[in-house]
This record gives C-alpha cells, structure tokens and sequence, in this order.
C-alpha cells in the first residue's frame, strides 16, 4: 500500500505545525510501503503559509501546494490527489480534531477486510472522547440517517472528517463539491458503486467551538442537505 495523506488547510497558523509532526510520528503498519504528506492551502489568510514552509524544510515526502483564491475543502482534496502517487487517500483535517493516532486502525481495517472506503466515526463505541455540542450532533444523525436510507448502508457519522479511500474507487467518482458537501458526495456516489464496500471505525473526537477556529458553520448545514438531496435523491452524476 502505498498512501497520500492529504491535509486541506485554511488559518490554522497555530495548530498546522503540530498537526504535520503528529502525522509524521504515527507508526504505520508494515504493509505500507510509503507515506506522502500533501498539504494544501486554500488561500489562508493568517501566518500558515510562512510556518508551514519554515517546518517542512528539509523533510522529505511533504508537498506543500496552494490555492490563489479560497475554493473550500473539497476542492482542496481534489488539488492535493491530483499532485499525489499513492494508491490510497486519507483525508487529515488540519485542526486536529481528529487524532492522527487513529490511523493504523484505519488503514488496518482496510488492508484485513479488502474493502474501498473506510469511514471514521465519532460515535461508535471503542474510544474515550469528550462531550461535544448536542445541536451539532442531532444535525449530523439527521444528515446520517437520511444518507443511510438513500444509499440503504448503514452509517453512524456520514459527516466525520476522516475518509480513507482507494485511487481506484476515486477514479471513478468524479467529485465536484467544493466545500463541506464533499463528504455527503464522497460517500453517496461511493455506496451506488458498490453498497458493502464501506467499513466504519471508531475514531478520538476533540472538538472546537467558533471561538476556537471552528470552520463548519450553520449555513454549511444548508449546503450538506442540498449535497444530500443532488446525488442521494436526483442521483446526479
């Protein structure tokens, strides 16, 4: 397995540093054979351009490439595949409100049962996490559930950071939301290819408030149920 680790970045001058080592720290199981860190910057407009150039120096397999003008997450992920080698893809929010120490497990779970997509989850059971806004929480199971019935797969976090997916699958999903809808896409036109192709796995959750750089807003709740609606309901292409 040869894995790109993509890590879309938007002002997190003083978490992007911290996030980058903590990736580069992990253990990877034996059967993956390289490890690539793509980090792309979506026209940040605090100091993480300066300090994620000044870190990286000298580090081999970082690619750092940016955007002119802001295009969102999604379209972040698209830029930092399409400069990648590897044949699997994790996504790795720069906030580290997903821990990187999930990872192996991840990537495990995909190597023993031969499956496409793995999907983090913040609510399965196995890891000890703090309390998190309950709003926030009825919106994604809301999101989730009518994901589920859609796609007729059973999730338990459709909106969870953290995707782990093949070249292969990707190659063939032609993504285009640009912003947080992404995921809603990703997993929707995943599951019309191939319904038991997807495994969940539990992952550590920390999360932040506005005050503290949260970037989802309420009106990207608006955009995740148009997604929803476009691929899961119109079934778009």
């Amino acid at each position: 397995m040869n894995l790109s680790i993509i890590i879309p970045l938007y002002n997190e001058e003083n978490l992007i540093c911290k996030t980058i080592q903590k990736v580069l720290d992990v253990q990877m199981p034996t059967f993956v054979e390289t490890v690539e860190i793509i980090i792309v910057d979506d026209c940040s407009t605090d100091r993480s351009n300066s300090v994620v150039t000044a870190f990286i120096a000298n580090k081999p397999n970082i690619k750092f490439l940016k955007h002119a003008v802001n295009k969102g997450k999604g379209a972040a992920v698209r830029t930092g595949i399409t400069d990648s080698s590897g044949d699997v893809f994790l996504i790795q929010d720069a906030d580290l409100e997903l821990s990187p120490v999930d990872i192996p497990l991840m990537v495990e779970t995909m190597y023993e049962l031969n499956v496409g997509f793995i999907n983090g989850s913040r609510y399965l059971p196995g890891v000890y996490r703090p309390l998190s806004s309950y709003r926030r929480y009825l919106f994604n199971k809301l999101f989730t559930l009518m994901t589920s019935v859609l796609i007729n797969v059973r999730l338990t976090d459709m909106a969870c950071g953290y995707k782990l997916f093949t070249r292969e699958l990707y190659n063939k999903l032609h993504l285009k939301e640009n912003r947080f809808g992404f995921e809603a896409e990703l997993i929707i036109k995943a599951m019309r290819i191939r319904k038991n192709n997807i495994a969940e796995v539990p992952v550590r959750y920390f999360p932040r408030n506005e005050g503290e750089g949260k970037k989802l807003k309420n009106i990207d709740g608006l955009r995740i149920f148009k997604t929803i609606f476009k691929y899961g309901v119109l079934k778009l292409n």
